[in-house]
């Protein structure tokens, strides 16, 4: 099998940390090389446990920052918690960030200055950033356009939205990574998004422990799992899987700045 990178899991989630040998071992079987695993879930313990994996792990990598539904808690202490954590060698992105209207856990506004305060960070830093987008495309891009910090580029993780969002997104120099949601039938837009992203832009991610592809749906999502995204992303695209495998390899180890893939 062609080597694949899952550029976006949260191995820290109790749904996989609890059993993260066996998770690790099922991705190594499936020539699953490199992970970029992201905190930003719940407190700040979710984004040192996400270090703590990547520093014990050569082929883990680390995101860190305060997902959309926190963004309420995203003070100026906690971005400067942020910052000494990036210190380690194994943080390779600040995120995920952005804006979710979809649940609106977080209020409207303090997503936004969430969403700042991280593109500023990633732009200090000099990291890419992850966005988290759902409902919220135009205000997304009108903040990016504000705020014009993040040098290192980014990637809209998980995209969900239409051809046409994808377009502002990569016009703005961002990465487009597909998630399982590629594969459920009812995700039109997405593939035909998927269709116009150019090849130098693609990724592919699990979201793991949520989101499984078909025909996994409704099961715990790991990633071993994101090969099966590739296969309907190479169907989409009319590809062929092995080189684009080897593109969305590429594609990543150029924005997360990732060394080569450990060899066994």
């Amino acid at each position: 099998m062609t080597p694949l990178i899952d550029t976006h899991c949260h191995l820290a989630d109790p749904k996989l940390d609890a059993d993260l040998d066996a998770v690790l071992e099922r991705a190594r079987t499936a020539e699953i090389t490199q992970i970029v695993s992201v905190g930003a879930i719940g407190s700040i313990e979710c984004d040192r446990r996400t270090v703590e994996i990547a520093e014990r792990h050569e082929h883990i990598f680390a995101a860190i920052g305060v997902h959309p539904h926190d963004a309420k808690d995203c003070t100026p202490a906690r971005i400067a918690e942020l910052r000494e954590l990036a210190r380690s060698n194994k943080v390779v992105a600040i995120g995920e960030s952005g804006l979710d209207f979809h649940y609106l856990h977080s209020p409207a506004e303090a997503q936004a200055a969430a969403l700042r305060r991280h593109l500023e960070l990633a732009g200090e830093l000099e990291k890419p950033i992850v966005i988290h987008c759902r409902d919220a495309e135009d205000r997304v891009v009108e903040i990016i356009r504000e705020t014009a910090t993040a040098t290192a580029g980014g990637v809209i993780h998980c995209f969900t939205g239409n051809a046409g969002a994808a377009a502002r997104f990569l016009d703005l120099g961002f990465h487009i990574s597909f998630s399982g949601i590629l594969t459920f039938k009812s995700a039109h837009q997405v593939r035909e998004a998927a269709r116009i992203v150019p090849d130098d832009r693609l990724m592919v991610e699990t979201d793991a422990p949520y989101l499984a592809p078909e025909p996994y749906r409704g099961k715990r999502n790991e990633p071993a799992f994101v090969r099966r995204t590739l296969e309907v992303l190479a169907e989409t695209r009319a590809a062929d899987p092995d080189t684009l495998a080897a593109l969305t390899v590429s594609n990543a180890t150029r924005l997360f700045r990732l060394p080569p893939a450990p060899r066994e």
